[in-house]
């Protein structure tokens, strides 16, 4: 029987693998997400995977989801090993599909125990000192040491499915319910039955179809906004040209992310499509209200918030250079227009969004700003009071041009599976203004920024993360935060102020 463990820390693989071995493991061991589903690809089926957290690269809750949506190795038993054992973490572990999870440090004995627990190893027969047994590895139900269930854990996200379509909500609702984590509580043929349904049965995540008969889903995303500013909702649209327009208003109204109609009509490649980017999706945008509220102290620290400019040098700011993703447009636009100030030094945005979205969204937040924001185009010069973004689908960098500077696409390889990639431009600003920079890593799934992050932090430029309240999903700052390279960890009503004063300030 195979065991993967997965840890950024060698001792601990090392210890891990000592007692997986003595419980008859033969163990495969990797540094970070990435190298485990290298590793997961060659090596015979593991029994049995251990996990830890925080890495770089790709996490361990990146992971696990990226687990969970296989179909090869969905069903695998994966265990968390992690020192973030707070109760937000383990829930949210669980509710990813973490079988359980073991605090570290841990003794041999207990993590036995937990194996024990789960049905993978069965216990040594003290009196004759055999080592237990392996079980076949299984997927065990979630429940609390005493026995009982646990229902914090357990209770999947309630949806409320809105479309006009009968075919789509009947895929949807079918294929929903056979999958673990998600239940479709309601279904609405319109914003107006939506809204009516909503008065009746609360819900903890709203499926938003835009183009609807009576009250389409622009108009139903207002009212919700209005009358339930918290509940997540994720937009239904397809990539029409009308539909990316369309999409792109939601998104700056609040609509906490967007997923693509499939544009097949067979089932098959409509229900893979539903498994593997509207599920995630889902289950990113769904946050707790204990986990919200038991992660607020230490985000929002006064100490942390104002921690750029009570210790940070003040450099020039020469570039502001944001990564952006899930709830991105809205981010932007309570940050933008913020940065319009006179002889505010150029803005350049990486947002991870399709080509067929990044001009529009451009446009949108232009009528925003006093400032144009435009698509990069390639060879343009890099001017003060400029806003740019990077086009979908391709990487954005800046380079050295006489005694200015310029911007530059190209289709390198994607970098944390992104392009443009947030990293490829930090890094290449970190180059060119040393400190002189300023990051912003805002709300968004992954660790995309991270390390460009690290470079900017090592060049003395200044990095300032999105706190997790304020972000939709606290992914890409949550790693840097992790890193122990932000330099603020600032609430997003907090950070467009903050830089207009500190750009005023520079100019007296």
């Amino acid at each position: 029987m195979h065991a993967l463990i997965v840890d950024d820390s060698k001792p601990v693989r090392s210890i891990l693998t000592k007692v997986l071995n003595g419980l008859q493991f033969k163990c495969v061991e990797a540094s970070n997400g990435i190298e485990a589903l290298d590793k997961l690809s060659h090596m015979p089926r593991p029994s049995l995977i251990t996990l830890n957290r925080h890495m770089p690269e790709m996490d361990g809750f990146e992971l696990l989801g990226r687990i969970r949506r296989s179909q090869q190795f969905r069903n695998l038993p994966v265990v968390m090993i992690s020192t973030d054992s707070t109760q937000a973490s383990v829930e949210a572990a669980m509710r990813l599909g973490a079988n359980d999870f073991v605090a570290k440090p841990f003794t041999p004995s207990e993590l036995t125990e937990h194996l024990s627990a789960l049905g993978l190893i069965t216990k040594p027969d003290e009196k004759s000192g055999k080592l237990p047994s392996i079980s076949p590895p299984s997927l065990p139900d979630v429940s609390k040491r005493d026995g009982t269930q646990d229902n914090s854990i357990k209770k999947p996200i309630q949806l409320l499915l809105v479309d006009d379509s009968a075919v789509i909500r009947g895929i949807l609702t079918k294929t929903l319910r056979i999958l673990p984590g998600i239940e479709v509580t309601g279904t609405a043929a319109n914003g107006e039955k939506a809204l009516a349904f909503l008065e009746k049965t609360p819900v903890d995540v709203v499926l938003l179809d835009i183009e609807m008969p009576v009250m389409n889903g622009l108009e139903t995303l207002r009212h919700l906004r209005k009358q339930y500013p918290k509940l997540p909702v994720v937009m239904f649209s397809s990539l029409t040209e009308r539909g990316a327009k369309a999409t792109l208003e939601a998104l700056v109204a609040g609509a906490n992310d967007y997923v693509a109609k499939p544009t097949a009509t067979d089932t098959e490649t409509i229900v893979k499509k539903i498994e593997s980017e509207l599920v995630p999706k889902i289950k990113a945008v769904y946050r707790p209200p204990r986990i919200a509220q038991s992660c607020a102290p230490e985000t929002t620290s006064p100490k942390l918030i104002n921690k750029t400019y009570s210790t940070k040098k003040f450099h020039k700011i020469s570039v502001i250079v944001i990564a952006v993703s899930t709830g991105g447009p809205s981010a932007l636009a309570e940050i933008l227009p913020h940065l319009t100030v006179e002889n505010a030094p150029p803005v350049v945005i990486v947002q991870h969004m399709p080509k067929e979205f990044t001009g529009h969204l451009a446009v949108r937040l232009s009528k925003m700003c006093d400032q144009k924001v435009s698509e990069a185009k390639n060879g343009e010069a890099l001017l003060s009071e400029h806003i740019y973004m990077a086009p979908g689908g391709v990487h954005l960098e800046i380079q050295k041009h006489g005694r200015g500077f310029k911007l530059a696409l190209h289709d390198g390889p994607p970098e944390n599976s992104c392009r443009p990639s947030a990293d490829v431009l930090f890094r290449s600003a970190s180059r060119l203004f040393g400190s002189d920079v300023l990051a912003l890593v805002l709300t968004g799934m992954g660790s995309d920024g991270l390390l460009g992050s690290k470079a900017i932090a090592s060049s003395g430029g200044t990095v300032v993360a999105q706190d997790e309240p304020s972000s939709v999903v606290w992914g890409m700052p949550g790693q840097v935060v992790r890193a122990g390279i932000a330099d603020a960890i600032t609430p997003l009503d907090h950070i467009g102020p903050d830089l207009a004063m500190r750009i005023c300030r520079q100019k007296t």
